[in-house]
């Protein structure tokens, strides 16, 4: 669907996140480093919503509370301590990160703020243990310009990252706390961004400058951008999570069609004559009535002793099953909510119903149960009483909202560019002052002597790669350009492989094995530069990067060394070299023969396909060339 930009009024802010590499995590001094296998300490919590100052309770805390969830953190003491646990008060806020925010303040002509307070923002889902989340502004009122167009940059904050989710068994959700409190940077947009590829180049320009730093970490999860989209007529829906830029702008056009989509239902709902208080909360047992059903899903629920409720939803008729987007419809958004409100598995609905298995009886039955008439759509639930109770009046509660057009709320990204419903957009009531870390003061000398030391600018660092390691202008934009910018000099430093082929291997190669499915972000620095100090030993060749690459991406607690014995790609000695020459040239006495100039070439395939990994090319062709003359 092709859709005008500037006619439907689109508006899209940016909220980039990404991970400072310090050396201690924001509030302590645990490494933020994230740990693998059994965690050493496991405690149980129930977060619970408070007031603000003001006597006010956000409206997504109470969502979340309302779920009935607990959380079990799992801990390691290298990761965490005390803190992370709310067992202790925050240390200090980490000067690194601070410094580090106030240079990218600088860096985007922002404004550093003359005192750091830290606040807490409540978030009670279980990603914090303490129900809420610290954060500050560092710097505001800044700007960037991308294509000619300044781009307004509200703030720059500083704030913890949240702990990360492993898993949930019914009600109990686990997270692991090794992340919690890693700093993370927080950059706003101004909602100036009017097309999803301008939403792409924005996210793009605010990477490169917090990649300049050489501060940052990289790899999966490490940066997230958030997008807040707005149409006319519709509504503004926070977008949470999107961890691939190349998805901005698809996610971008799939909400500007979900939005539309909606709108469309509310002007047949309002042509069909529903009114608001003809959907009611009346909610019909019809469990007997489907004991005999052929639905299996029905059938497995009654045979756990759950019970199926039913309610009407006059005039919705055909309109539960209308495609929002791909994979995505208005049924779809009622089960989501329900899912939520209501810990049930799923709803199904009249549009789709008889697809699982009820006949056209036990259709036109719940017809007569529920009188339901022409234009009129129903809902099944199969749970107990109390959740199938709160996922139906989640269900009317969303019918409302549609009559209304687009809700305003907080949506997750999903990998294929749709999303899903995560909960109702927090209010300002969710902000509230940090009372145990006091302020810190920025002074003007301190501001100037950043100021006097800021990371090289964006449009130098080409002139520098192309100048001081002799890199062609196309690699060295790709270099500036990718994740792989801030560890490429010390790549070059450390290890005697060339420049040329470091930056073509982080760029080119790279992005091929991605192309396949590989997930060279799995692969961390260390790893990479044990490869390339392998490489430049002579210990492995130039061919085989891509197969050891593959392997670590598999094998995350493996090393290079590893890698290259369990895949054989050793060099062979020169000697093992020579003979193997020898016997490939006997094998093929007859094509070196009648070959003449060619057999060179011809013998250099053979060699490669037999040798390739473990052998370097230029030593195959100078050995070739000696035996060859020998020939003659």
């Amino acid at each position: 669907m092709k859709v005008d930009f500037s006619a439907v009024g689109l508006k899209v802010g940016l909220e980039c996140h990404q991970q400072l590499a310090t050396k201690e995590k924001l509030f302590c001094a645990c490494k933020p480093d994230l740990f693998k296998g059994e965690p050493e300490i496991t405690f149980l919590r129930r977060l619970r919503p408070t007031q603000s100052e003001l006597g006010q309770t956000d409206p997504a805390a109470y969502f979340e509370f309302l779920k009935g969830v607990k959380i079990l953190y799992e801990a390691d003491s290298k990761t965490s301590c005390l803190v992370e646990m709310d067992e202790e008060p925050p240390h200090e806020l980490n000067r690194e990160a601070l410094e580090t925010a106030l240079l990218v303040s600088l860096m985007m002509n922002a404004t550093p703020v003359d005192e750091v307070h830290v606040m807490r923002k409540v978030v009670i889902d279980g990603s914090n243990t303490t129900g809420f989340q610290r954060t500050c502004v560092v710097g505001m009122n800044g700007l960037i310009v991308i294509d000619g167009k300044t781009i307004p940059i509200q703030h720059i904050s500083l704030e913890e990252d949240a702990a990360r989710k492993t898993g949930a068994d019914g009600l109990t959700v686990r997270y692991r706390i090794d992340r919690l409190c890693v700093p993370l940077i927080e950059v706003t947009t101004g909602p100036v961004i009017y097309s999803p590829e301008e939403a792409r180049k924005v996210a793009y320009a605010i990477g490169r400058i917090l990649r300049a730093t050489r501060k940052v970490k990289r790899g999966i999860g490490t940066i997230r951008q958030d997008l807040n989209v707005s149409i006319k007529d519709g509504a503004l829906v926070e977008i949470k999570g999107v961890q691939e830029l190349d998805l901005i702008s698809q996610i971008v056009e799939l909400e500007i069609q979900r939005q539309l989509s909606l709108l469309s239902i509310k002007d047949e709902l309002k042509k069909r004559g529903l009114a608001e208080d003809e959907i009611r909360d009346n909610f019909i047992d019809v469990t007997s009535d489907m004991a005999k059903t052929g639905c299996r899903v029905i059938q497995k629920a009654i045979s756990q002793g759950k019970q199926v409720f039913a309610v009407k939803l006059p005039k919705f008729s055909g309109l539960l099953g209308k495609e929002l987007i791909p994979n995505l419809r208005l049924g779809t958004e009622m089960a989501d909510r329900a899912r939520f409100w209501g810990r049930v598995g799923g709803i199904l609905h009249s549009d789709e119903i008889a697809s699982y298995g009820l006949t056209e009886d036990e259709i036109r039955q719940l017809k007569q149960i529920l009188k339901v008439e022409q234009q009129d759509a129903f809902i099944l639930v199969a749970d107990t009483k109390e959740n199938a109770f709160d996922a139906l009046s989640a269900v009317t509660e969303r019918a409302k909202e549609a009559l209304k057009g687009v809700p305003e709320e907080t949506r997750g990204a999903n990998p294929d560019g749709t999303t899903r419903y995560m909960r109702p957009r927090p209010g300002a009531a969710r902000m509230y002052p940090e009372t145990d870390v006091p302020p810190i003061t920025v002074s003007k000398d301190y501001v100037s002597q950043l100021r006097s030391h800021l990371p090289e600018p964006l449009e130098k660092t080409v002139e520098r790669l192309i100048k001081k390691y002799g890199l062609n202008e196309k690699l060295a934009r790709q270099l500036q350009d990718s994740e792989y910018i801030t560890i490429f000099d010390e790549l070059v430093d450390r290890t005697k492989v060339s420049p040329t082929f470091i930056a073509a291997t982080l760029t080119e190669t790279f992005k091929a094995l991605r192309r396949d499915g590989i997930e060279v972000d799995k692969v961390t620095d260390e790893q990479l530069i044990e490869v390339f100090e392998l490489l430049g030993l002579e210990k492995t060749s130039k061919e085989a990067i891509p197969e050891i690459i593959r392997w670590l991406s598999k094998n995350e607690d493996g090393t290079p060394s590893e890698a290259i014995k369990a895949l054989g790609l050793s060099i062979i000695s020169e000697q093992e070299l020579s003979d193997a020459v020898d016997e490939i040239i006997k094998q093929n006495e007859n094509e070196v023969r009648t070959r003449g100039e060619g057999a060179l070439s011809f013998l250099m395939g053979v060699v490669m396909k037999k040798y390739r990994g473990k052998v370097k090319p230029d030593k195959v062709n100078a050995i070739l060339r000696e035996k060859l003359s020998k020939l003659k």
